[in-house]
């Protein structure tokens, strides 16, 4: 599935219309393409939304159920996921000019659609509530950390903000509840090699660095626990989660590190994963303004 600027479609709520495209094969129909490429999907669906017309060719013209199949042409689609949870917090915009929107993501907000997440993610939200349907991501957070994100307003100076992370001029401070380790000297800095590893997860493996991060204590607290303060270097996948439970001091509520944990029928969203994205700051290629934006969430565990 890929989503295409030039589609037939107009965004709806938010959500960009997807595509797919039609490869030469046997197939007799539409439908009998796609529910073999989508077996995954629960059974009737394609053929349910084939019936409404909401699949459409590169003219806007709605496919039936026995379309016959014509192979090098893409159809477009809304993409959408059945009893879509609502993650029940807000997403306050912290600032926001002609170039960016700068907001404050709360746990369990994904950052783009994917998956199971389509109309409750920041994008989506942003696009429709602000009337910005050209609005991108200049980076992103994983859906179970919080704090500070940018987006772009204009696709045309998304790349000028991109290089900004590229030549990692754009400082980052996190903050994370984890296990003390009073064992090691603070600030301490983590360096390791990170791969791909099992499924979509991380792993550290020896050989020449690609990761930093430094490690502070802000304070001691109660249970066995400290909350740190995170200054990535570099900006691999999963980098803080990996270096942390690397450390032998996993995030608190962390379900993908040390150890993958079996996934939920639905989120608790009362064990939010204790990790925030505090700080952003940067020189902005555009205006030459100086920017510096900080989170007004809390970690749950860091104020008891």
């Amino acid at each position: 599935m890929e989503r295409s600027s030039s589609a037939p479609l107009p965004m709806r709520d938010g959500v960009a219309p997807s595509r797919v495209f039609l490869p030469p094969g046997p197939w007799r129909t539409v439908l009998e393409y796609l529910e073999s490429r989508y077996h995954h999907l629960p059974e009737g669906l394609l053929r349910r939304r084939l019936a409404r017309g909401d699949i459409v060719d590169a003219a806007g013209r709605a496919q039936g159920v026995e379309e016959p199949y014509v192979a090098n042409q893409w159809l477009w689609y809304y993409r959408e996921v059945e009893n879509e949870p609502i993650v029940p917090f807000d997403l306050p915009v912290l600032y926001a000019d002609d170039h960016i929107v700068v907001v404050d993501k709360p746990h369990f907000l994904a950052s783009t659609p994917a998956g199971r997440h389509v109309r409750e993610t920041v994008l989506t939200r942003l696009r429709r509530d602000l009337s910005l349907p050209a609005l991108s991501p200049i980076h992103r957070l994983d859906r179970e950390t919080a704090g500070i994100m940018v987006l772009c307003a204009e696709p045309a100076h998304r790349g000028a903000y991109q290089t900004l992370f590229q030549r990692r001029e754009v400082v980052k401070v996190y903050e994370a509840v984890a296990p003390w380790r009073g064992d090691l000297d603070f600030p301490h800095r983590h360096r390791s090699r990170m791969v791909d590893g099992y499924e979509f997860l991380m792993t550290e493996v020896a050989g020449e660095p690609n990761s930093e991060t430094t490690v502070e204590c802000i304070r001691v607290l109660e249970q066995g626990l400290a909350l740190y303060r995170l200054h990535p270097t570099t900006g691999r996948k999963h980098q803080l989660r990996v270096h942390l439970s690397g450390l032998g001091m996993p995030i608190v509520h962390d379900e993908l590190y040390p150890d993958l944990q079996p996934q939920r029928a639905a989120d608790d969203f009362e064990r939010p994963l204790q990790l925030l994205a505090r700080s952003l700051s940067f020189t902005d290629p555009l205006s030459g303004r100086r920017h510096q934006f900080h989170s007004q969430r809390r970690l749950a565990l860091a104020s008891v």
